[in-house]
């Protein structure tokens, strides 16, 4: 458990010195666009362990002095209120706790972009709402021409008719809370109003995947098509880096197929352009942060199948397509894993089993859970009519951790009885007033008052961070809640956990 084979610190430097060989490049400025999450990049921390989630914000802190930043969000994630998987929150709602992280870092925002924006009811009221909290806005039309008519796109009725946002610095990164905010459309406008402007401005683009110094099959490449499945993005040779290299590079689609029209805007804007492949644009050193590839290989297999069962769910929740999920089971065999092989499968279904036997001729549906601690051990949960699957078994986790005897409760009945009173009374009718976890939590706090017990297993909580919890049933909310207040890495069978259908 936890085996490290990515170095950090070695990969912050080797992208740091890269990023000022790029700038140094162009005399005056460079826009850097960020690929991925800007913060908390829980993906990059899974498949390359030793990767650390902020690895992106240090590197920033390291570079604040010549660093602007810019946030792009595209008005229709706004409008459909797409949500941030990890964090269960909104684009709209992350971008403002982006701006509360970086300002935590030390680090400031100059602007936000709002990109393709048409005056949606729920875009401008983002819009008036920022401005209002004294923050930078400014707005982006879908841009007139593109991608065919060049000349169109690179002109006043084009890049020219977007808004300019002034910054001072030699590097200016522009982030956004997801793919397709906007990013890149922001920078090639921004070059637009620069070189208009006799400023020799450029552009590059900060990445980690794929890595494109690595095989195309690789886990850890083939783990970033799993993850990116939903958007149908596909890893691929780099053909115009092996025409002007003779050298084989990995890219994926989106970058390979929109090159020849970004060739076309830069030699148009700067008078030639200064890349003769997508990989060239890319400024990707995190291959030579991996230190023992056979760990960077099996836990990339792993983030496959968390992403298999992840996408189960999402498709029966109607989220994704059946071709998604497809997608994944190839990718799969082509590693040759499968479900089963992530370690806390079979004892969560065997614990459902359990429950099931136990159960018998009682009504409801039986849950089991698991978790693997991080010195491997394997701890289950289910469950009953007093508890849900996930609330026993984090109990039954921390009371491992801090050694409490099994037949010790870490709850007052007095507590429990309380909490689902006002469940079944008050709060949220329902046929069971069973605990989800964070209920089960909060009752826990309670408890820690006067029950050492209880106080003691409360401060392991925080050593579940980064354990490997499976359950047989997807979860409630109020038990997806609790999950990620833990951070843990939750995956869950394609099953609902009642039959009430207004519940689901």
């Amino acid at each position: 458990m936890n085996k490290i084979g990515f170095d950090s610190e070695r990969y912050l430097k080797e992208q740091s010195g890269e990023i000022l060989k790029r700038v140094q490049h162009f005399d005056k400025r460079l826009y850097l666009e960020f690929g991925g999450k800007l913060i908390f990049d829980y993906h990059a921390a899974r498949v390359l362990p030793g990767f650390n989630p902020n690895a992106k914000m240090q590197l920033l802190q390291r570079l604040k002095d010549k660093v602007d930043i810019l946030l792009c969000i595209y008005a229709g994630d706004i409008e459909r209120k797409k949500v941030r998987a990890d964090f269960g929150i909104t684009y709209d709602v992350d971008t403002l706790r982006l701006i509360d992280d970086l300002k935590d870092w030390d680090l400031s925002v100059n602007g936000v972009v709002i990109t393709r924006f048409d005056n949606q009811p729920s875009a401008t009221i983002f819009k008036n709402k920022l401005e209002r909290l004294g923050i930078n806005v400014y707005t982006h039309r879908y841009t007139k021409g593109y991608p065919t008519d060049v000349d169109t796109v690179v002109s006043d009725e084009g890049y020219g008719a977007n808004d300019y946002v002034k910054t001072d610095k030699s590097l200016v990164v522009v982030a956004g809370p997801g793919p397709g905010s906007g990013k890149l459309a922001t920078c090639l406008s921004q070059l637009y109003h620069d070189h208009r402007q006799g400023v020799n401005s450029g552009y590059a683009k900060f990445e980690t995947f794929p890595i494109w110094n690595m095989p195309l099959k690789h886990p850890v490449n083939v783990a970033y098509e799993a993850a990116t499945a939903d958007i149908r993005d596909f890893n691929m040779i780099d053909p115009f880096h092996l025409e002007a290299y003779g050298k084989t590079a990995v890219n994926y689609n989106r970058d390979v197929e929109v090159f020849p029209v970004l060739r076309r805007i830069f030699t148009k804007i700067m008078g030639e352009s200064v890349y003769n492949s997508p990989t060239d644009m890319g400024v990707n050193r995190a291959g030579y942060g991996i230190v023992d590839d056979a760990i960077i290989q099996e836990a990339a297999k792993q983030e496959i199948i968390r992403r298999f069962f992840r996408y189960r769910c999402e498709y029966v929740m109607g989220f994704v397509d059946k071709e998604t999920v497809q997608k994944v089971e190839l990718l799969m065999e082509e590693m040759n894993v499968k479900p089963e092989d992530r370690i806390v499968v079979g004892p969560a279904r065997a614990a459902a089993q359990e429950a099931k036997e136990q159960g018998k001729g009682n009504e409801g549906i039986f849950c089991g859970a698991a978790l693997q601690l991080r010195d491997g051990t394997l701890i289950t949960g289910k469950n009953s009519v007093h508890m849900h699957a996930a609330s026993s078994l984090v109990l039954n986790a921390i009371k491992c951790l801090a050694e409490i005897p099994d037949k010790i409760h870490l709850l007052s009945p007095m507590v429990i009885n309380s909490i689902s009173s006002l469940d079944k009374y008050f709060m949220k009718p329902k046929k069971t007033v069973s605990l989800d976890l964070e209920e089960t939590l909060i009752a826990l706090s309670f408890s820690a008052t006067t029950n050492p017990g209880a106080q003691m297993a409360l401060e392991k909580l925080k050593e579940l961070q980064g354990c490997e919890i499976h359950m047989t049933h997807i979860p409630t909310p109020g038990d997806e809640k609790g999950l990620r207040k833990l951070g843990v890495n939750l995956t869950s069978d394609p099953n609902f956990s009642t039959n009430s259908l207004a519940i689901i």
